[in-house]
């Protein structure tokens, strides 16, 4: 998404939210995430404090990017999927690409990725954020099963899910020469043990009725 913004004498304008994520990761990764300040990554970026805030609402959002937007990108992706597809072959794919990442990208990914999961700073922020993704998956499998998103399937599979995609993604931190896509694959492929499509299992986290 690009705005623009006015031009100040002496400054040059920031063009989208990728070039304040870029000012913003080298300040993270020369000072640290606490001890960069909004200020200095505005000054970086070459924009004022408050056209920063248009971008971002805080500080804490700027590791996260464009996730809001992604969101939106999976729902569609999910929407899209025929029912023919298997549930859990649907998540997976959607997984898949959610996470699919240029290669020019990478280095920065890394960067955001140990950003996120490792600053004590930003896991009540993360919590928030990792909520909204699982809400997606669970209203997915809801409408699949006919459930509600609050029932015990689809709110599971949203932890489960996203409890794989995170393990891919410590393994891949672990290791600068592994691949995302095929850690991400492997982790996900359990998604098929998980969730079959018996109607055992549906009945199993099916909502209890009550007289």
């Amino acid at each position: 998404m690009n705005s623009r913004s006015r031009q100040t004498p002496g400054r040059r304008p920031a063009t989208d939210h990728a070039a304040i994520e870029r000012a913003a990761f080298r300040l993270f990764a020369e000072r640290g995430f606490e001890e960069t300040t909004v200020d200095a990554i505005a000054e970086a970026a070459g924009i004022a404090r408050r056209t920063l805030f248009r971008y971002y609402p805080s500080k804490n959002d700027i590791p996260w990017g464009q996730f809001d937007a992604g969101l939106v990108r999976l729902r569609e992706f999910l929407e899209a999927m025929p029912l023919d597809v298997p549930v859990h072959q649907a998540v997976h794919q959607a997984v898949l690409d959610f996470n699919h990442l240029d290669e020019a990208a990478i280095p920065q990914h890394r960067q955001r990725m140990r950003l996120l999961l490792t600053t004590p700073a930003l896991q009540a922020h993360s919590a928030l954020k990792y909520a909204a993704w699982r809400r997606v998956i669970a209203e997915y499998i809801a409408r699949r099963y006919r459930l509600s998103a609050d029932d015990l399937l689809p709110r599971t599979v949203g932890h489960v899910s996203l409890g794989m995609a995170l393990s891919a993604y410590e393994q891949w931190l672990d290791s600068e020469h592994a691949s995302l896509p095929q850690l991400l694959n492997s982790a996900l492929a359990g998604l098929r043990l998980y969730l079959c499509e018996e109607s055992s299992q549906r009945t199993t986290f099916a909502p209890s009725s009550t007289s």
